[in-house]
């Protein structure tokens, strides 16, 4: 005889259960609540950006440190609210946006003796492109049809930004700081386009490597840019005879294997 199931064990209502339970609607939820919290963590990112910008007009302030150390508390309180609606420790742990993170951490900490790079703060605006916050969005305010466009304007931006802050940091920081970003933005913009005017130029087998990279993954990224503005759009939405993923909106039949579709309609 077959040996009777055991019942599985009920879920044990605590405060950390809860808690846990917020913290994984807010980071997956599509609902409104969860869609405003995600707003704000937006706003708190692009607010974090936007002192790595401004910076070095404060770095010999005192305010800068305040900032600085409020800007290295919220990266912490965030890592272990993560780390807590994380369904384990190995995912927690392998996730890029952890160890950027932490690097991020590690440089407020410390910002006499390292660079600051809260520039890599710029990945998380490409998380919220991949997010519930853009697709349910763009959803609710009829604007689907842009989902691609979207996505590819911030992954491009994302690049961008990301580049022309590495540069600044390795080899402008200690210029005067209006000029040493845009020095380090119009490098940038100038090797993405391969228009390579060659007035600035970065030094040594760095700079060389950095231009190179720049090159290669930029000029890629304004292809998709390019793509996702000019092609016709399609909604994605596996045929489940031959497994095409993108249709025409209006599409009845799938056009590779001629299959039914029952493609739903927002409007």
């Amino acid at each position: 005889m077959d040996s009777p199931k055991t019942a599985p064990s009920p879920l044990i209502d605590t405060p950390w259960s809860r808690m846990r339970q917020t913290l994984q609607r807010i980071e997956r939820g599509r609902d409104g609540w969860a869609l405003r919290w995600q707003a704000i963590f937006a706003g708190i990112d692009l607010a974090i950006l936007a002192f790595f910008l401004v910076g070095p007009y404060l770095r010999n302030g005192p305010s800068y440190l305040i900032i600085d150390y409020a800007i290295a508390g919220w990266i912490g309180i965030e890592l272990f609210a993560r780390a807590l609606s994380a369904q384990s420790w190995k995912r927690f742990l392998l996730r890029s946006m952890t160890w950027i993170d932490l690097v991020i951490l590690v440089t407020l900490l410390f910002p006499d003796v390292l660079f600051n790079f809260a520039f890599l703060r710029a990945m998380r605006i490409w998380a919220i492109g991949n997010s519930p916050l853009v697709h349910e969005g763009l959803r609710r305010a009829g604007w689907r049809a842009y989902q691609d466009v979207v996505r590819a304007c911030l992954n491009f931006a994302v690049f961008l930004f990301l580049v022309t802050g590495f540069v600044y940091t390795a080899f402008f920081y200690r210029q005067e700081p209006g000029e040493g970003f845009v020095d380090a933005l119009y490098f940038t913009v100038a090797t993405i386009t391969t228009t390579g005017f060659g007035d600035i130029t970065l030094p040594g087998t760095l700079g060389k490597l950095t231009s190179v990279v720049t090159m290669i993954i930029g000029i890629s990224l304004f292809v998709r840019l390019a793509q996702a503005v000019f092609r016709p759009y399609k909604v994605y939405f596996p045929c489940p005879q031959c497994g095409l993923q993108r249709h025409d909106a209006d599409a009845v039949h799938c056009k590779a294997c001629g299959v039914l579709l029952n493609i739903p309609n927002d409007g």
